[in-house]
């Protein structure tokens, strides 16, 4: 399980949306010193909502502004890139393949180009409808694992 600490932003029935700070891996790559990823992620600290589903906590616990932490399954991470990644190049690939021709001539080879648009868009539509089914599942999301419970400053002096 991987750990994020974050800010509630927004409540919903089911879930919230956290703010988190968008962490790198720029401290431990040998690239580091001529990379300008890393000097622009230090710079701005980009921060990043995500959908976080409540798990064993209910919406009344929670407050906007509240500190949290967030677990991500590991293999959500690895799964989710592989499907992102590939099923849509996957679909580009095959519907090339399947309206390409031996022949060559640029009718043809628009062809084999709109029969890889379209398995890509198809590729697309499949991520999307698995996300879709998968929305609600705390097995493939991120869930909300602990929540601070001390006050706010400015809550003690009301």
């Amino acid at each position: 399980m991987i750990f994020e600490a974050g800010i509630i932003v927004n409540k919903a029935a089911r879930s919230v949306m956290v703010e988190t700070i968008q962490k790198t891996t720029c401290d431990s790559c040998v690239a580091q010193p001529g990379c300008g990823h890393s000097v622009l992620s230090k710079l701005t600290g980009n921060s990043v909502q995500v959908r976080v589903l409540l798990g064993k906590f209910t919406a009344n616990e929670l407050r906007l502004g509240q500190s949290v932490t967030i677990g991500i399954p590991d293999h959500v991470v690895v799964k989710g890139s592989l499907l992102v990644y590939l099923v849509p190049l996957t679909g580009a690939l095959l519907g090339a393949w399947l309206m390409g021709s031996p022949n060559k001539s640029p009718a043809l080879d628009l062809i084999s180009i709109m029969g890889a648009f379209i398995g890509l868009m198809s590729g697309g539509l499949l991520v999307y409808l698995r996300g879709q089914k998968n929305e609600n599942s705390a097995e493939n999301n991120p869930v909300l694992y602990d929540i601070d419970k001390s006050p706010r400053i400015s809550e003690g002096f009301n």
